[in-house]
């Protein structure tokens, strides 16, 4: 004859090791879906913004071609992140046929997770640098001034404090000013 108070304590025992075992396989499923959808480190996309504002706008002729620019601008980081992208200063450079004719300093800022952080940085660049050779004068006897703009954010994504993952993010960027409106006509990211 079995013990009926052991009985029922063994039922209890079985049903609770069932409970926890539930627990764990659940856990673990969540742990998985946690690792493979919100872990994934995307890169951070990083463009120039199209609401560019002129300070000083001074174009030579086709006889005499050269410019003197001084505009305001919004470089924007995307962050797609379950994290925060942490990016060091870094040099964007503007670029005319390939020659540098200006640089600017993006300072060190944070993209919270999942938005974008609009950094406004104040741009001077000129055709001092550039050789006679170029086809600068028949650029600005068409009207426009092609500019390229490159820059390279080295950064951080963090995860729950603990977890970072090192990214860095390209922008590569070619802005046509009109010089007849004195407006940005196109911005190519």
């Amino acid at each position: 004859m079995v013990d009926r108070p052991n009985q029922q304590v063994r039922k209890k025992r079985i049903k609770l090791a069932i409970y926890i075992s539930a627990f764990v396989v659940f856990e673990i499923m969540v742990i998985l879906v946690f690792a493979l959808v919100l872990m994934k480190v995307r890169t951070p996309k990083v463009r120039l913004g199209t609401n560019v504002t002129f300070q000083n706008f001074k174009i030579g002729t086709q006889a005499r071609p050269s410019f003197d620019l001084s505009f305001t601008a919004q470089v924007r980081v995307k962050n797609t992140n379950f994290g925060p992208y942490k990016f060091d200063s870094t040099n964007a450079t503007f670029m005319y046929q390939g020659v540098t004719v200006g640089q600017v300093t993006i300072p060190k800022h944070t993209a919270g997770m999942r938005s974008t952080k609009k950094v406004t940085v104040t741009v001077n660049v000129n055709s001092n640098a550039l050789p006679s050779t170029t086809k600068l004068g028949s650029e600005l006897g068409a009207g426009v001034l092609t500019l390229n703009c490159h820059a390279k954010l080295k950064g951080k994504v963090v995860f729950m404090l603990m977890m970072k993952k090192k990214k860095s993010a390209e922008m590569n960027c070619t802005m046509t000013v009109d010089s007849s409106t004195k407006a940005v006509k196109s911005m190519i990211c």
